[in-house]
């Protein structure tokens, strides 16, 4: 078979064979396709898209191009989250001992945060000892003990994916529907799930910046997941503002615990409620209960206790050091060194989350590059979110570096700026919206 006829068919507007997409994905994988090549096929599948069988077999393909994990040692339905990111998200350290808690055992790899996204890697990793590189014949044993484990992706699951992403992230073919829901889907098959949740952000802060974009991209990744055996829904979150009230790893891992002690923020509540709803469900867990009496259970677990013990369970398991109280123990302390406060009186009527996120990272909570380093300590605290009243004068959050580090007065100022820009103060309250903006299955 000829590259030359693969790409010239997708150029001129034609559906890939099969064996087609078998021929590209087996040639990216062993190196014998070009770059020039395969970033040639990445274009004229941006502008002319793929049907429902191309994006499934390009999914498919490239979940077999590595190592596919067995997680027949499970108890039920193995299932598995994906988050589409955002700034704030904080929700997979909660969610996994929560379902931990209706018997729902999960094995989830995660990666790092790069841009204004943050990484669940990293955040675990700002907790003291915590393995984040867990072998995967070691996870039997942790699942078996606690019922999860979180492992960072490892380098033989759909390296193809790996290959295609590298080139897409320098040759502008990252925004494509069929090139995003195949690179999300062929890892989460590869990775053994039979049953798949996906959280798909909407807003300023998400790739997906309108909710029509966020539930295109639903619907081609549930379409793959159905097609290829495994059941899959998808929750459309709001991601028009930061989740929760703060962001940076450390801080968020203390949010983390202020939610499964029943101290959480509505809107984390509300998203990891109705995820965990959808996992106890699909999972086969859910006991008969109604969907009523489940949603009130599973709101009931992060307040009596029940969450909290799984989740020092799993920090103990992955080798973390904990408090007496069962609290984690972090790698630095978050100080708080300024308060950017509200230029005009009125209510706070959208807070880009964004330029939140590009504050974090100059603040050093987040990388621009692969290798550049993190300060776990580093992020912001929201004083005030979308319909809270401010007067002038009055601190709409505070910017953290860690004890360890420290911030030019230059970065400082930086990041003050683009968070007077990010906060829109007007006089009217804004109308409250609900962080589940649609579900779809």
């Amino acid at each position: 078979m000829n590259m030359i006829e693969v790409i010239t068919a997708k150029r001129d507007k034609l559906s890939l064979t099969d064996e087609q997409i078998e021929f590209f994905v087996e040639g990216v994988t062993n190196g014998t396709i070009p770059d020039y090549q395969i970033s040639a096929l990445l274009m004229a599948i941006v502008l002319n898209g793929m049907d429902e069988r191309e994006m499934t077999t390009l999914t498919l393909e490239m979940a077999k191009s590595g190592t596919q994990m067995d997680l027949s040692y499970m108890d039920g339905i193995p299932v598995d989250k994906h988050s589409t990111g955002g700034v704030g998200d904080k929700i997979t350290p909660i969610l996994l001992p929560l379902i931990a808690t209706f018997g729902v055992e999960t094995v989830k790899l995660s990666g790092r945060g790069l841009g204004f996204t943050g990484g669940t890697v990293d955040k675990f990793e700002s907790i003291e000892g915590f393995n984040v590189e867990v072998d995967s014949k070691d996870f039997p044993e942790l699942v078996k003990k606690t019922g999860m484990v979180i492992s960072g992706q490892t380098p033989d699951l759909a390296p193809a994916d790996k290959i295609l992403y590298s080139l897409r992230d320098v040759t502008a073919t990252v925004d494509s529907i069929p090139l995003i829901a195949s690179s999300i889907m062929s890892k989460k098959i590869a990775g053994g799930a039979k049953a798949i949740v996906l959280d798909v952000t909407c807003g300023s802060g998400a790739f997906m910046k309108d909710i029509k974009m966020a539930e295109d991209l639903a619907k081609a990744m549930i379409k793959i997941g159905n097609l290829a055996g495994r059941k899959t829904i998808a929750v459309i979150t709001d991601m028009d503002q930061p989740l929760g009230r703060f962001c940076g790893n450390i801080l968020e891992m203390q949010e983390v615990v202020n939610t499964v002690t029943g101290k959480g923020e509505e809107d984390v509540i509300e998203v990891v409620t109705e995820l965990a709803f959808h996992l106890i469900k699909l999972a086969g867990k859910d006991a008969g209960m109604s969907d009523e009496v489940l949603r009130a259970e599973i709101r009931a677990r992060l307040s009596d206790g029940s969450c909290f013990e799984k989740y020092t369970e799993l920090i103990k398991s992955q080798g973390g050091k904990v408090l007496a109280s069962g609290a984690p123990v972090y790698v630095d302390k978050p100080f708080s060194c300024m308060n950017v406060c509200s230029p005009d009186s009125g209510y706070v009527q959208s807070v880009r989350a964004d330029l939140i996120g590009k504050a974090s990272v100059i603040l050093g909570a987040g990388r621009l590059r692969k290798t550049d380093a993190i300060d776990y300590g580093a992020g912001i605290g929201f004083y005030v979110k979308v319909g809270d009243r401010v007067e002038r004068g009055d601190a709409l959050c505070a910017l953290y570096h860690g004890e360890k580090s420290d911030v030019s007065e230059d970065k400082l100022f930086d990041a003050m700026e683009l968070i007077l820009e990010a906060y829109q103060i007007g006089p009217e309250k804004p109308e409250k919206k609900s962080s589940i903006l649609s579900v779809i299955s």
